[in-house]
């Protein structure tokens, strides 16, 4: 009776293994927008984050893509470089700048609610480039298509419309003083706010076409992913010191202490561009993207939670609507998503017979008569080698009845 409980635990815990690790994922994304937003207002540029944050990233992952997949490395050709300088453009430079800018003038969970447009926003760069097809008649297509309608939706209402300031329940007794010091620091103008949301879907376009472009660059670095993250981060950085110079002339601002910045550019390098790209492989090997993308939602309401208490973030009648717009539309996409994926496992499934049965009749059998039983040999394809095996089915004759004329000569 012990051990049948002991064993039932292990699989409850084996089976949880993945909504923990995907539920700890987004609390460490939550505090990179917590940690990021205190550290932009207390002044630090974030073209100097985003160097900082990459280079910490590089840092990480170059030692264990030098370990582990130091064996069998692509030929970087002057087209395989042209993609990782793109996708480390798109990444590290022009997403990450923008979404730090579009942060500092909006609020951490303003910008979480934006960021859960990423699956739309990929499938309309993938319908462009032709990487996905549109079939109306499919019920999948059209989710994926009212799915996207409503998250676009979504992001103009909270980038148009703020209204009123929704109060919390546990900050209704709290001091009025604090709100007015809390609008000073974390509020903005309307003009701010509206330029903040057009950061932040620039950035989320630059992410979607990041993945369009890495599907590409996969088919090289298949075996090879931390390397392809490692040169991702690495020129990415050198791009980001470069737009740094040309933008910030203040040499000041390189300057970073044991403070709030220095925790800012380690937290986000480490913890968001190192262990959640390990964490998230794992997750999305065994359980597959769309499981990985579900949980991004939570992400915003731990968001809204820890910036009332920590900042004492103002969350406006706008943003709420938007952002249940934009998670609604989310589950619709992954929705589609997800039966075009379990489409795609069942003809997969249902190919490998006949490709082996296409072996066998390419093979051709063999008929041997040997005393009285006939060995039929088809010839297959070893697994483990590539050496031919036989197959022998034997198969008894019977012998003819001798007749009267046999008989009597017998």
């Amino acid at each position: 009776m012990a051990t049948e409980k002991a064993r039932s635990c292990a699989k409850f815990l084996e089976s949880s293994k993945p909504y923990f690790a995907m539920i700890s994922l987004q609390f460490g994304y939550a505090g990179m927008n917590i940690i990021t937003k205190f550290s932009l207002n207390q002044g630090m540029s974030h073209y100097v984050l985003v160097v900082y944050r990459h280079a910490f990233a590089t840092a990480v992952i170059a030692p264990f893509a030098f370990i582990f997949e130091r064996k069998g490395q692509p030929k970087i050709t002057f087209a395989n470089f042209m993609q990782i300088f793109i996708l480390a453009l798109l990444g590290p430079v022009i997403d990450q700048n923008f979404y730090y800018a579009g942060l500092k003038l909006t609020s951490p969970t303003f910008s979480c609610a934006m960021s859960n447009m990423l699956p739309a926003m990929t499938f309309v760069m993938a319908v462009l480039c032709r990487m996905e097809k549109i079939n109306i008649k499919k019920v999948r297509c059209i989710a994926k298509i009212v799915g996207t309608l409503v998250t676009v939706a979504g992001a103009m209402l909270m980038t148009l419309y703020k209204g009123p300031i929704v109060e919390m329940i546990w900050a209704k007794h709290s001091d009025p003083h604090s709100k007015n010091n809390a609008t000073s620091t974390t509020g903005s103008p309307d003009k701010d706010w509206f330029l903040g949301c057009i950061f932040l879907i620039i950035a989320t376009l630059a992410w979607s076409s990041l993945f369009v472009l890495q599907a590409k660059a996969i088919e090289t670095y298949k075996s090879h992913q931390l390397s392809l993250t490692s040169l991702v981060c690495f020129i990415g950085t050198l791009q980001a010191i470069a737009v740094t110079f040309v933008v910030e002339h203040n040499p000041s601002v390189w300057r970073i202490g044991w403070d709030m910045n220095l925790l800012a550019a380690a937290y986000a390098g480490i913890v968001t561009s190192s262990i959640s790209y390990y964490v998230q492989g794992l997750v999305i090997k065994k359980k597959g993207p769309v499981f990985a993308t579900a949980f991004s939602p939570l992400m915003m309401i731990i968001v809204a939670i820890m910036g009332s208490f920590i900042l004492a973030e103002q969350i406006y009648l706008g943003g709420v609507i938007g952002a249940i717009f934009i998670v609604i539309g989310l589950y619709c996409v992954l929705w589609g998503k997800h039966k075009e994926q379990k489409e795609i496992k069942v003809v997969d499934e249902i190919a490998l017979p006949v490709k082996d049965a296409q072996i066998a009749v390419i093979a051709g059998p063999v008929i041997e008569a040997t005393n009285n039983f006939i060995e039929i040999k088809y010839n297959q394809k070893g697994e483990t080698n590539e050496k031919l095996s036989s197959t022998v089915v034997n198969i008894p004759i019977q012998e003819p009845a001798m007749n009267s004329s046999q008989e009597t000569k017998a």
